[in-house]
């Protein structure tokens, strides 16, 4: 008897993973503001704290958006402080917290071991310490190469110190999908036309999109087919990998190809944003857009001067975003995908979901129309409330809200003018769009994972009808 007492008691103070995952994000917000609101972070007097929460929250939640220029507010101290709040809030602080501890060759502890294997979507306890060491490491690794390839851009632009300076944040900010940048109030639009910018950008963006899971099956799988003696097949390797690893990749590669050429349809006869570059110089910055709306809020074009439709069609790739156990926010398209098979399978009168030979397992179908029923509820009431708060084209009033929820970043130029109310709205949309919606129910519901074994009541079948 004392022995079940003494564990509830432990269960009810035991704080669950996914509450640890959201309150450690929320601390480093608070941090952050603090840290932005001190005058030696700021070129001239510091703006409100309202704004400061607001970037903070946009940095650690890798969005994007913010109400000031940043290389105008913020000096050198201020910009390293945002782009360390990036870095930790793209792989999440409890990773960091985590590979500390490892590195002082301290044993992880299992209620640790579980946070991680929520946060980082693992299936089993005892790879996290090996898992979280090649997530830093090769989250590094990529930066550092991005940031090599972007130095050949901004060195010559900018000298030797200040060039390298910018090769490093903007890597950082593009590997993370946060879509800052210190480049002024017009982002890259002045190197729309540059090779290495349309290609190292995106690049970054899609690896960081695609989530370390994927990573490192793609990385295995190719290590075992390169030592078969048998002739390398592509066949044989998209076979090998795992059904998570096939549906990321088949989606990214889909959305990517179709965003860029709905873009460039509904824009290349826009003078004021393709209409006047060359057929080349359009396909690339149809690309980098494209690129773009998998959650990382880099423009290479105008945002307020697109064609409302072009606006609308972006709403809804900015809303699937990028993959699970990433960098990138949105419903992921694992979920969207998902939620399509299902759609596909009932058109054909089939009782299972399958997809590449494989069932998808009821409950995964369930969590993905209550991710995308719950995503959908957030950005329509946010629509609407703001749609009272602010004093702007409902377009672009939409296009704020998906880009906060889906940590994109990408704004009509509606965030600077944002009252009081909208920029409380953005800041929760945006949290929330980082941590999930469904980490978020999880955390703060009345029953937890420990309670889910528990017996529920049974009840009869009720029939309801449908359509």
């Amino acid at each position: 008897m004392k022995v079940e007492i003494l564990k509830k008691r432990r269960e009810h103070h035991t704080m669950r993973p996914t509450r640890q995952i959201a309150l450690s994000f929320l601390a480093v917000i608070f941090i952050g503001s603090v840290l932005l609101s001190l005058p030696i972070c700021n070129n001239a007097s510091p703006t409100s704290y309202l704004n400061n929460l607001f970037i903070a929250t946009s940095a650690t939640c890798v969005t994007g958006l913010v109400p000031v220029v940043i290389s105008e507010q913020f000096n050198l101290l201020g910009q390293l402080i945002i782009i360390i709040l990036i870095q930790i809030g793209g792989l999440g602080f409890l990773t960091f917290l985590n590979l500390l501890l490892i590195m002082i060759n301290k044993k992880i502890s299992l209620t640790n071991k579980i946070v991680l294997q929520e946060a980082l979507n693992q299936p089993s306890l005892n790879a996290i310490p090996k898992f979280v060491k090649n997530v830093i490491k090769y989250t590094f690794v990529i930066e550092g190469i991005g940031a090599i390839l972007l130095c050949f851009v901004f060195i010559p632009d900018y000298g030797l110190v200040k060039g390298i300076y910018f090769a490093v944040f903007h890597a950082i900010s593009a590997f993370c999908n946060a879509g800052f940048d210190v480049l002024g109030s017009n982002s890259l639009i002045g190197y729309q036309s540059n090779i290495i910018i349309n290609f190292v950008i995106p690049s970054l963006i899609i690896m960081g999109g695609l989530g370390f899971i994927v990573w490192f099956d793609v990385a295995k799988t190719i290590k075992k087919e390169f030592h078969k003696p048998s002739k390398f097949n592509f066949y044989h390797l998209f076979k090998n990998f795992s059904l998570h690893t096939k549906l990321v990749l088949v989606m990214t590669a889909i959305l990517l190809i179709a965003g860029m050429i709905l873009f460039y349809l509904c824009e290349f006869y826009n003078p004021d944003t393709l209409g006047k570059l060359n057929f080349l110089d359009q396909l690339q910055v149809s690309f980098f857009q494209s690129a773009t709306l998998r959650t990382a809020g880099f423009a290479s074009v105008d945002m307020a001067s697109l064609y409302p439709y072009t606006k609308f069609m972006m709403c809804i790739l900015m809303f699937i975003g990028g993959s699970p156990a990433g960098t990138a926010g949105g419903i992921k398209t694992v979920t969207f995908a998902i939620s399509i098979l299902m759609v596909y399978n009932i058109y054909h009168g089939r009782k299972e979901v399958a997809v590449f030979a494989r069932r998808i397992p009821k409950r995964l179908i369930i969590r993905s129309f209550a991710i995308i029923t719950i995503g959908l509820s957030l950005a329509l009431i946010s629509i609407f409330i703001l749609s009272i708060s602010e004093n702007a084209v409902f377009v672009d009033i939409m296009f704020e809200a998906v880009s906060a929820f889906a940590t994109v970043g990408l704004s009509a130029s509606l965030t600077p003018s944002l009252t009081v109310i909208g920029k409380i709205i953005i800041i929760i949309l945006m949290y929330i769009g980082r941590i999930g919606t469904i980490t978020l129910i999880i955390s703060f519901a009345r029953k937890s994972y420990i309670n889910a074994g528990k017996k529920e009541v049974r009840y009869t079948d009720g029939n309801i009808l449908l359509g």
